[in-house]
């Protein structure tokens, strides 16, 4: 089955727009043409069962005036500037017939509509039905009037082609009607797509009549003349995007507390996975996207479409965690210990996508992540790609650049990330000759106050450095942390220290954790005293907030399936 549209002219010597859908309303054809032969030649490929929208009178008898059918659907839509024009056999166009009756006979189409044929057709009026189908306050001005110029004509005839896409799974000849309003520098070029659009419309409203017959009014009759269109008040079809933005706002609105909680709730889970894994990183902060963000990339178009027609459930970065490593081997250890320890739904590299396509520029981990049953972003990423990505979000996307300067500016950015990508790499080499010297620890506290009883963080440091040579470094603030640990114990020397480790079996522990990247020192000391004092260091003071974990770590060490 297929439906036809016809945004038919009163005469040949205007265009006549031309449509065809299927029965899931998906755009098979769309064209201008002038003559009847043109018509008739441009569908004859649809020869099989349709109904046909036929936006041109069919059926005139009276001498002058309007229609009864004009004055019913006039009186019904003129508060929203859709009345009719008049059609009487007065006007030379329907002296002798109407044209839409001569077409649709030579197309072999039954006008009758109470018909039952196989292939038959309505006369429509496009204004009317647009009204309903997209709940309009106003019909659209797109048709050229006085006092009407060109950009108004272009924004109203690009708002109705829009809510048509709503409805009707459009192609690329459409497409490339949108490119030519969006381009169009005269008002003929945008003349000679609206029909082609009414027409769209037409067949669109003529896949309606047949499929919610119940929603759908007939005003006037086959003697008379009629009109066919949906029913006013019957609910849209077809929301508006601004209606469908503002939904997705006030959802998000009303639930940004909760969003806010979860994204504080992530920072700590996140933070938390990689203290435990002993992975070495700058910071781990978290943001949740305030609702004025949220709307914002809600409400973004490209080339005059929507980029997003769920905003609710397509925007995936309401909740994000931002992981700043030192080097670029830890990003991948980030990854790897989130996917060991939460489900990962997706996982894009974006600095091996833009090094496949032989470019410099952009490189951070993304990673969407199930946390407590909330899709939450994390991206992971050096401290210099950090710096570059932030950089060039500022210029290119918060400041202003010249057209003049915008070859040069991405000439240079993607010089600074050719040469930050070479750095990373030499940072990256440095470690590795560095591992098992003493990292810098600052002080912490009054860690090193002579009343202080515990281990000095910084010696605490060097001792560990030269204890696991083979360790990375570890935060500078848990070294102080695993020293309060060890005063739990009753550790407060370093001969102490020495004692309790050497009853510490490195190579079990070492294949029992089956590390999958190098930890840092205070985790290898940290599974050492859990090796050494196994439940009672569980049951620590300073280890309440991680007991789980520690028991589940226990359990691996002492090799219990």
């Amino acid at each position: 089955m297929h439906y036809i549209g016809i945004d038919l002219a009163w005469g040949e010597k205007a265009p006549t727009g031309l449509a065809v859908v299927d029965a899931e309303a998906r755009l098979l054809h769309v064209s201008a043409v002038r003559t009847d032969d043109d018509v008739v030649a441009a569908l004859a490929a649809y020869d099989g069962d349709c109904l046909a929208g036929i936006d041109a009178p069919l059926v005139v008898k009276n001498e002058k005036g309007s229609r009864p059918a004009e004055q019913a659907l006039s009186k019904d839509f003129r508060r929203f500037d859709a009345g009719t024009h008049p059609s009487n056999t007065g006007k030379p166009e329907f002296a002798n017939g109407t044209r839409g009756a001569r077409v649709a006979k030579r197309l072999g189409l039954d006008i009758d509509p109470r018909s039952g044929r196989r292939r038959r057709a309505v006369e429509v009026y496009p204004h009317a039905a647009s009204i309903v189908l997209f709940d309009l306050p106003k019909v659209l001005r797109y048709k050229a009037k006085p006092g009407r110029d060109l950009e108004l004509l272009r924004s109203e005839l690009l708002a109705l082609m829009g809510h048509v896409e709503a409805v009707v799974r459009t192609d690329e000849t459409w497409a490339a009607l949108r490119t030519l309003v969006e381009t169009a520098t005269q008002k003929a070029q945008l003349r000679r797509v609206e029909d082609q659009v009414d027409a769209v419309l037409c067949a669109y409203v003529a896949w309606f009549v047949d499929h919610r017959p119940d929603d759908v009014t007939r005003y006037g009759d086959l003697d008379t003349g009629y009109i066919v269109t949906p029913t006013l008040g019957t609910e849209p079809v077809a929301v508006t995007h601004a209606e469908v933005v503002r939904r997705a706002v006030r959802g998000y609105a009303a639930g940004h507390d909760d969003l806010v909680r979860a994204g504080e709730n992530a920072v700590a889970l996140v933070r938390g996975l990689l203290d435990e894994a002993g992975i070495n990183y700058l910071s781990v902060t978290g943001r949740t996207k305030t609702v004025a963000s949220f709307a914002e990339k809600a409400a973004r178009t490209a080339a005059g479409r929507p980029l997003y027609d769920d905003p609710t459930t397509q925007i995936t970065d309401a909740v994000g965690v931002r992981v700043i490593t030192y080097v670029r081997d830890d990003v991948d250890a980030v990854a790897d210990v989130l996917a060991e320890q939460v489900t990962v739904t997706d996982d894009r590299d974006l600095g091996q996508e833009t090094a496949s396509e032989g470019r410099f520029g952009y490189a951070s981990r993304h990673l969407m992540v199930d946390l407590g049953g909330r899709s939450t972003q994390v991206q992971v990423r050096t401290v210099l790609q950090h710096a570059w990505a932030e950089f060039e979000h500022d210029i290119r996307y918060k400041g202003t650049v010249p057209d003049i300067h915008v070859g040069e500016f991405d000439r240079r950015f993607t010089l600074a990330a050719g040469l930050l990508e070479l750095a990373d790499r030499e940072f990256s080499e440095i470690r590795e000759r560095l591992r098992g010297a003493t990292p810098a620890v600052g002080v912490v506290g009054d860690a090193t106050a002579d009343d202080d009883p515990r281990l000095d963080p910084r010696e605490l440091a060097a001792y560990l450095a030269g204890q696991y040579s083979d360790a990375g470094w570890s935060r500078t603030d848990h070294y102080g942390w695993i020293a309060g640990l060890l005063l739990e114990l009753g550790t407060t020397s370093f001969d102490e220290l020495g004692e309790v480790l050497r009853e510490a079996d490195d190579a079990t522990i070492a294949a029992r954790m089956d590390y999958r990247h190098p930890p840092g020192a205070v985790r290898r000391l940290d599974d050492a005293l859990l090796w050494v004092f196994g439940d009672r260091y569980v049951g620590l003071h300073q280890n309440a907030h991680r007991r789980p974990l520690l028991a589940q770590r226990l359990e691996r060490l002492r090799g219990t399936p």
